[in-house]
């Protein structure tokens, strides 16, 4: 492809996965006024953007088998067109109840974004290539937090939080027509895979059974869930807890995002001279370090306000180097079933994720600890996950190599 085709395509691809973050981050800034409006809580709040993380879950095992049955434009426009109805839903709400309901369906919808560009990553580019187009994807994707809860912050001083959600109609109109006039097809659909349930749970079966992708769907799920815990904690401890107005929390969400930036890019570099494996490991030990440092320093009362927000800086720098390089080896073994792999690794990833936002909101006290506490364990179960699965790993390609001398000799 020439480097104008390049450039378009990542760029689609990037909006695609901007979707779901788009969604989450965007109406952040809106969580007291929603709570106001609605006549709820925040936790309650909360529990809204854990529906709409249990959607991107359940959704993401629907469209894998789907994108591999169909190729990829096919589901890719139905589950756009759901999360378009849904978001209109959302801004037509008027209890807490109905907003769960309809951020669910939006999850639904627009979580086909996620998997797809997965998917059309491993159908487009070469192996060797995953890793650093992943980067670029994450550029795209960590520059989404840096707008949307700026822009949902002014959106919902002016014309109140229910707007946010017709933006994120328009915009996925705009998604919708990139798709159609600029997104090449990827993989053909495959007749031969039938979508019977026995059929489906098979090849996710088939996936699962591969240790590569087994462990590292574990490490990204367990450690970058770590920022579901942030994303879902920080509207109260910085809005209610530290007394922020809404624009400024906007501007304090761009800022971290910063935190994530930096390191993407530093990551097409480090592999140069590291692999994946090596950088997952280093940066998980770096976030256990921080995250215990956090939470001690909370817990004593050491942080101030700007003293947290150093230390989350810090730790989010992690996010952005274990993210694309566990995405890339979770999917390398794969050619035929890249949609399912796709779609298992991101559900795996958005299941943590729901897990550690409600978690945040059980475990609500009025402090930053729920918030820093879970951000810590998610780091370290990350590391737990990584050290047992290259056991497992190195056992197989042990084995395989005894086969292979084996068979060799007779």
């Amino acid at each position: 492809m020439t480097r104008r085709q390049h450039f378009v395509i990542i760029l689609i691809l990037g909006t695609l996965t901007t979707i779901s973050p788009f969604s989450i981050d965007m109406y952040l800034p809106g969580f007291p006024a929603i709570a106001k409006d609605l006549h709820t809580s925040i936790a309650q709040v909360q529990l809204s953007l854990t529906a709409y993380l249990v959607g991107i879950a359940v959704g993401q095992l629907i469209y894998g088998p789907l994108l591999d049955r169909f190729g990829r434009k096919l589901p890719l426009y139905a589950g756009l067109l759901l999360y378009l109805v849904a978001s209109i839903g959302c801004a037509l709400t008027t209890s807490i109840e109905t907003l769960i309901l309809m951020r669910l369906l939006q999850a639904l919808g627009g979580c086909v974004g996620l998997v797809a560009a997965q998917a059309l990553v491993r159908d487009l580019f070469p192996i060797s290539e995953i890793a650093q187009v992943m980067s670029l994807l994450t550029l795209v994707l960590a520059v989404s937090p840096m707008i949307a809860p700026t822009v949902g912050s002014y959106t919902t001083v002016a014309w109140g939080w229910h707007s946010i959600f017709l933006i994120l109609a328009v915009i996925t109109v705009f998604i919708l027509v990139g798709v159609h006039f600029a997104l090449p097809n990827g993989k053909a659909p495959d007749d031969s895979l039938s979508l019977r349930p026995a059929a489906v749970l098979g090849n996710f079966f088939m996936v699962l059974k591969q240790p590569q992708f087994l462990t590292y769907a574990l490490v990204s799920g367990t450690a970058t869930s770590a920022s579901f815990a942030y994303i879902s904690g920080s509207p109260d401890v910085f809005i209610n807890l530290y007394r922020m107005s809404e624009q400024q929390y906007g501007w304090l969400f761009s800022a971290l995002a910063v935190a994530l930036i930096a390191p993407t890019q530093m990551n097409r570099f480090l592999l140069k001279r590291f692999t994946s494996e090596q950088i997952i490991y280093v940066t998980l030990l770096y976030q256990c370090a921080v995250g215990l440092l956090m939470v001690l320093g909370t817990w004593a009362g050491w942080f101030g306000q700007y003293g947290l927000i150093v230390m989350l800086f810090l730790f989010l720098c992690g996010q952005g180097l274990t993210g694309p390089n566990s995405t890339a080896l979770s999917l390398a073994p794969f050619s035929r079933h890249a949609g399912s792999a796709a779609a298992l690794m991101g559900s795996f990833r958005m299941a943590f994720g729901a897990v550690v936002s409600g978690l945040v909101s059980v475990l609500h006290n009025h402090t930053a600890i729920p918030m820093v506490g879970v951000m810590c364990g998610c780091a370290l179960s990350g590391l737990v996950a990584l050290l047992i699965g290259r056991r497992v790993i190195q056992g197989e390609n042990h084995q395989k190599t005894i086969g292979a001398v084996s068979e060799a000799t007779l």
